[in-house]
């Protein structure tokens, strides 16, 4: 399979540091996401472990391999961050959330642990791969609160589930074809709390990879950027 990718970092307007981290590894079909948490420098460091353990494993040999073998590695990762923090005598957790996109042979997986969000535009139209690990959703799963009623809830920085925060990981997974001109989108919050899911949709199908991911940035930033923000767009040739 063949691929075209484009991605963008940045610290936002109100953040100091930059705790997201990105891995772009388009040769082997492998895009992740990393949103830190915990404030000072250790949401970088979780979330900068995560992107450089997943950088260093060894090929594998399917797709299904290259999940595995990163979910392992992320709860490699869950333990020494919470041996990190014991060791830092922390009342808070040195934590990070992680969404990541495998594609090859013509099938995608699609991995996540928190509220950094995955999508597919296919045919015009576009799907959240993603289901956010957060009180919100789940208050939505429950019936308890109407989807529209979850943008902008006061609880909507509550996650449920990173790497880092508790002593079991559990990451989730989805799948299905990748074909050509499928377009995956992979973010962390900053993005998708500021932008509607109709709203990202709209920008990803105007123009090359480069000016939608350059807008989309744009867009964040004149909305007041409130966190860090960061984009993988990845289109199947």
């Amino acid at each position: 399979m063949r691929f075209e990718c484009v991605s963008r970092t940045h610290v936002g307007l109100k953040r100091k540091i930059n705790e997201d981290s990105v891995l772009v590894e388009t040769g082997r079909g492998l895009w992740v996401v990393a949103d830190g948490m915990g404030g000072h420098d250790s949401g970088e460091v979780a979330s900068g472990m995560v992107v450089e353990t997943l950088r260093a494993l060894p090929p594998a040999g399917d797709i299904d391999g290259t999940v595995e073998a990163a979910i392992e590695a992320l709860r490699g990762v869950n333990r020494r961050l919470i041996d990190l923090a014991r060791e830092q005598d922390r009342d808070k957790s040195i934590g990070t959330t992680v969404v990541g996109v495998a594609a090859a042979d013509g099938v995608f997986r699609c991995f996540w642990a928190g509220d950094s969000r995955a999508y597919l535009l296919r045919g015009g139209e576009l799907h959240r791969l993603s289901r956010d690990h957060s009180l919100v959703q789940d208050l939505v799963d429950a019936g308890m609160l109407k989807p529209e009623e979850a943008e902008g809830h006061a609880n909507s920085n509550v996650i449920t589930r990173a790497v880092g925060v508790s002593e079991t990981l559990d990451v989730d997974v989805v799948g299905g074809q990748a074909l050509p001109e499928d377009q995956f989108v992979v973010a962390s919050d900053g993005l998708t709390r500021v932008l509607s899911d109709s709203e990202i949709g709209a920008e990803l199908e105007r123009g090359s990879l480069d000016e939608i991911a350059d807008r989309l940035v744009e867009r964040v930033l004149e909305r007041g950027a409130p966190d860090n923000v960061s984009i993988i767009l990845t289109k199947v040739l």
